[in-house]
């Protein structure tokens, strides 16, 4: 059951806007790629970009995204002209690769840029750049798990202090189901519709927020 961000028309687009505008920032005004990355993930223009607003991922080129980022975060820098080059940088491949993944798991960009900062991704560059999109997404995947170890179903129920036997109880979901769900034995996004409505509200969240990326 897989949830994109927005629609796939939008997503070539989207990535070469989040391409230019890393290289912009790193390149062009000499910004480290994680402390541009630290500001695009806690920025408004990011969580509207991840939404998939028209004026973020097809509206405007990567340099004004950036400069809107920067200006949100109150972040110094000293502007310069636009700057799209054809040869593409490591830094626009990361930018590029990013709002793919981004697309397609849904996820945050604070949550991604949390647990693989912008230089990491740039890092990949010389295995992954020539390589089909997914084997990138693959491995973001196995990164993703390994600094979000917890299922997100775990994660909600215990923020809401309940055990796995209170949910089972108030949601009426058998106990050995919600367990196999939190050990990963069993594929939460593959569960029934009515199994994840169940669950929650129980957990007073919506179905989509259980579902693994």
């Amino acid at each position: 059951m897989a949830i994109h961000a927005y629609d796939e028309s939008y997503i070539s687009g989207a990535q070469s806007i989040l391409g230019h505008a890393v290289d912009f920032a790193v390149v062009s005004l000499g910004l480290d790629p994680d402390a541009f990355g630290k500001a695009f993930a806690v920025s408004d223009a990011s969580k509207q970009f991840a939404s998939g607003n028209p004026k973020y991922v097809a509206g405007m080129n990567g340099c004004d995204l950036a400069r809107i980022v920067l200006a949100e975060t109150h972040t110094p820098f000293t502007d310069t002209e636009d700057a799209m080059y054809l040869d593409k940088t490591p830094e626009f491949w990361a930018g590029w690769a990013l709002a793919y993944y981004q697309w397609h798991s849904g996820r945050s960009f604070i949550d991604i840029l949390s647990a693989v900062p912008f230089s990491e991704v740039i890092r990949m560059y010389p295995v992954y750049h020539e390589m089909d999109i997914r084997q990138f997404v693959d491995r973001m995947d196995v990164l993703m798990k390994d600094a979000y170890p917890t299922t997100r179903l775990k994660a909600r129920r215990i923020t809401c202090e309940m055990s796995q036997s209170e949910l089972a109880a108030d949601s009426g979901v058998a106990l050995r189901q919600i367990q196999l769900f939190e050990q990963r034995q069993r594929d939460i996004n593959n569960a029934a519709a009515i199994t994840l409505l169940q669950l929650s509200k129980s957990l007073h969240c919506r179905m989509e927020d259980l579902l693994e990326y």
